[in-house]
């Protein structure tokens, strides 16, 4: 009797956590997505553009250099 409990204890638990993998999965997109808007919007209209062109045209200069 105690081994069927123990069973169908352990299967309650392994139901509760099914979903669980997933909603975190769908949480770490959501937040991805937010950060990536932030950062659209402050490449766009925060003077960011400016900022990431001078950022790759250092990128760029410091590799030919190093050629």
């Amino acid at each position: 009797m105690n081994q069927l409990m123990a069973r169908i204890h352990a299967r309650i638990l392994w139901q509760e956590e099914d979903g669980q993998a997933t909603t975190e999965y769908a949480l770490v997109l959501l937040g991805a997505a937010l950060v990536a808007l932030l950062v659209v919007g402050w490449a766009t209209t925060g003077g960011g553009g400016g900022k990431i062109g001078r950022l790759f045209d250092r990128v760029i200069d410091s590799v030919i250099d190093k050629l």
